[in-house]
């Protein structure tokens, strides 16, 4: 399968909360989460809404991609903070924008959600459905965690990133993804409580929950197995590939994939400090600040890692 990313686009809240700003919420410290996590800032929202960051970030990323909204066949808004349970994501990003002859839905993969959007589309141009998507990853975890919960909320942050994406004969595109539902219950957020004139009693509504320990040790076990096998799959050596662009989670995930992989952290760009964890969010923002500052080449292999919640997992390969 041929696809190519032709433009990329971010969008941030504008407010940006530091460490010593959380310090004064819960009982942690800069220090504390620097050296625990690598996170020193991430934004929050205020004004922002998760539609509104989709909708700003895709507008950015067609201004990159030379493409005009009327010729996007498909968006696809990966998220799990989306502002309604119905209108999707996507379909609002569809009027914002005014990509009218779009097909647009929501897909709810965590933190592996944008690797799971491009999946899919890199599926539907297979099959001859589509030739022009747009991909977006989109979060405002800000209103669902904790703020009670100091080992929670000082890792999440709020944001959206986007990428035009069409076939092309001249591209290169493959994937592997997965899920292990029975570990799901390690990253849990529970929906609003049913409430109805039946239902007896009231089950208080409840934040985002994670068992880090468990989440650590999927992570840094399953990413490089699942980079391995997309390499042994499509007969490349780890020096074909230019980056590893993986879900910004926390440093020290990051570092321990590098270093199980026998892999230079160079070859993992990372801004986890500035952002924190933005789940489906962060790939799409990354890659859009390697684009920005001229990182990629044309020719340049790289590959895609999401993983997180579900517990779910993907990894896509692609050529720049």
């Amino acid at each position: 399968m041929c696809v190519k990313i032709l433009g990329t686009g971010r969008s941030m809240p504008d407010k940006c909360l530091t460490n010593d700003d959380i310090a004064k919420i819960v009982d942690t410290s800069d220090e504390w989460i620097k050296s625990r996590v690598g996170i020193e800032t991430r934004h929050i929202a205020e004004n922002e809404t998760t539609t509104s960051m989709a909708a700003d970030a895709a507008k950015k990323a067609l201004i990159r991609a030379k493409v005009n909204a009327e010729d996007i066949e498909l968006i696809i808004v990966a998220s799990v903070t989306g502002d309604n349970a119905v209108p999707a994501t996507a379909c609002q990003v569809q009027d914002i924008i005014g990509a009218t002859n779009a097909m647009a839905f929501d897909i709810n993969s965590a933190c592996a959600g944008f690797d799971v959007a491009l999946n899919t589309v890199i599926a539907y141009f297979g099959a001859g459905i589509y030739k022009t998507a747009l991909i977006i990853g989109a979060e405002t975890l800000s209103g669902i965690v904790d703020w009670e919960d100091r080992s929670t909320c000082v890792l999440f942050g709020d944001g959206a990133g986007a990428a035009v994406v069409q076939y092309s004969e001249d591209g290169l595109a493959d994937f592997i993804q997965g899920a292990d539902g029975g570990r799901g219950a390690a990253l849990n957020k529970p929906n609003a409580p049913v409430k109805n004139p039946f239902k007896k009693g009231t089950d208080k509504e409840t934040g985002l929950y994670m068992d880090g320990q468990a989440v650590f040790k999927f992570a840094v076990k399953t990413v490089p197995q699942c980079i391995e096998e997309l390499l042994k799959k499509n007969n490349l050596e780890k020096d074909d590939i230019k980056y590893y662009i993986i879900h910004q989670a926390n440093k020290r995930i990051i570092q321990s994939v590098a270093k199980r992989m026998c892999e230079s952290e160079d070859k993992f760009p990372s801004n986890v400090s500035k952002y924190g964890n933005t789940s489906g969010a962060s790939i799409p923002i990354l890659l859009d600040e390697m684009n920005e500052n001229k990182m990629l080449n044309p020719g340049d292999k790289i590959i895609l890692c999401g993983f997180g919640g579900g517990l779910s997992w993907g990894a896509t390969l692609i050529k720049w």
